[in-house]
């Protein structure tokens, strides 16, 4: 109870942080973060929990990365399903969290950071292009997870290169598809915008978790 309750409030903070930096302020009049501030916002918040909770629960915060662990042979399988569940209910919950504080100065929530492919991808990316970019980041970002956490890495630096590395990741792939390569953080958006974010949601649970497992299959082979 006590690791399902570290990945709720972990994936809790990864959405309100990363998201909401989005949302709130990316383009905020003259002095907004812009996209390299939401990039690093999101691998801040990977950082934070991967040393404040990383102890209790492992600091999955993403569903793709529980299946991946579970790939790559370093998780059981009766982890999945409650970490998956802890993972969506915390992201959700950041979201409703977001949703009051954005829409507080009577605003729209618009596009509210989720995840879009065609008109509703940032650079207006096509559903392949969307496909390629979460498959390649999720694989990419599990294979340095699993690397990162390797017992025969150096030890202590862990949270450092998967917070970096997801950091990497937004700074290439936001402009394709929102960046993904979380499902929970997906599921969370596409919730409170309905209509084309939940049509377009496939996508983004399906593809980063073909990811994972991939890259949990390749790190498997690559550690024996």
């Amino acid at each position: 109870m006590k690791k399902n309750l570290a990945e709720f409030i972990g994936t809790f903070w990864l959405v309100l942080g990363g998201c909401g930096s989005a949302v709130l302020a990316a383009a905020f009049p003259e002095v907004g973060i812009g996209l390299a501030g939401v990039a690093l916002a999101f691998g801040l918040t990977v950082l934070t929990i991967a040393y404040s909770l990383g102890h209790i629960s492992g600091a999955h915060l993403n569903p793709a990365v529980t299946i991946g662990l579970w790939a790559g042979g370093r998780v059981k399988g009766s982890t999945i399903l409650p970490y998956i569940i802890s993972q969506v209910l915390g992201g959700i919950a950041a979201a409703a969290v977001l949703y009051i504080i954005a829409t507080g100065n009577g605003s729209d929530i618009g596009s509210f950071a989720a995840n879009g492919y065609g008109e509703h991808s940032p650079g207006g990316y096509s559903l392949t292009a969307a496909i390629v970019t979460e498959f390649v980041m999720t694989f990419m970002f599990l294979i340095v997870i699993l690397g990162a956490t390797d017992e025969k890495a150096p030890q202590g630096f862990a949270g450092v290169a998967i917070g970096l590395a997801l950091t990497l990741i937004h700074l290439i792939s936001i402009p394709v598809t929102n960046t993904s390569v979380n499902p929970a953080r997906s599921i969370s958006q596409a919730v409170f915008v309905g209509d084309w974010a939940l049509s377009q949601l496939w996508v983004f649970i399906l593809i980063p978790v073909l990811g994972a497992i991939a890259a949990g299959a390749v790190y498997k082979y690559l550690g024996k």
